[in-house]
């Protein structure tokens, strides 16, 4: 269970287990404390990449509803110098708790705060609004991907990043304020870049967006089994 707190998330209780492997995407086999076998769901579409290397300390948190198919939802994964955040849910709010409680200097000033808004013909994350306010829209992207010191997005081709990119652009160019926020959600990042390396198509999109005024924005937090918040910005480098 995720709950807010005065800008940050709140775990309830987590279970730490050891990663055996991920599978079929959405599934992960955990080996428990007491030894017993049990398949979390992983909410994460990702690759991933760097971070679900099987044999590594990873936390679940425990679900009773009846209803559900799987107990268990893998949140976090310890890696040698960060625990790394894989829930896709958790950027956007925390964001939105982190926005709403001014604690990102240059999303301040807003007084209704909107999820899940359709533009176009895809759906962004947030819409902030406020009297003399220009209206803002956010595209939240979660990044656990870093090598060396250095976070990169995407960890996989991703045609629907590319979709946001251009949905943002054309918001800008329209005079509205048009953001993409890369939430770290890892402690061990200096710096931010687009992973050319990956997806070099994604890159060159966010080029352009950037240039027609579309605002970059990358932070990353501080997370630890018993909750997450916002940190402070990361440099970005193109």
């Amino acid at each position: 269970m995720i709950k807010g707190n005065k800008g940050g998330l709140l775990w309830g209780p987590l279970i730490r287990g050891i990663l055996v492997k991920r599978y079929q995407r959405f599934l992960a086999e955990v080996r428990l404390g007491n030894h017993h076998l049990v398949t979390a769901h992983c909410p994460n579409t990702g690759s991933m990449l760097g971070c679900s290397q099987p044999g590594r300390p990873v936390y679940l948190s425990r679900h009773d509803n009846p209803s559900r198919r799987l107990r268990y939802t893998w949140e976090m994964i310890e890696m040698p110098d960060s625990l790394v955040g894989i829930n896709t849910r958790v950027p956007n709010l925390l964001v939105k708790a982190a926005a709403g409680a001014g604690k990102i200097p240059d999303l301040t000033g807003y007084d209704l705060i909107k999820s899940e808004i359709k533009t176009g013909d895809s759906r962004l994350d947030l819409l902030l609004e406020g009297p003399g306010r220009r209206p803002c829209f956010i595209e939240i992207k979660n990044c656990t991907l870093v090598e060396e010191g250095t976070a990169f997005f995407p960890d996989a081709v991703t045609r629907r990043g590319r979709k946001h990119l251009a949905n943002l652009a054309g918001l800008a160019e329209n005079g509205h304020r048009a953001v993409i926020f890369f939430l770290i959600q890892r402690m061990d990042a200096r710096l931010f870049r687009p992973a050319d390396h990956i997806d070099p198509e994604y890159g060159r999109a966010l080029r352009r967006a950037v240039r027609t005024g579309v605002e970059i924005m990358v932070y990353d937090v501080g997370i630890s089994p018993q909750g997450i918040d916002i940190k402070g910005s990361v440099d970005y480098d193109f």
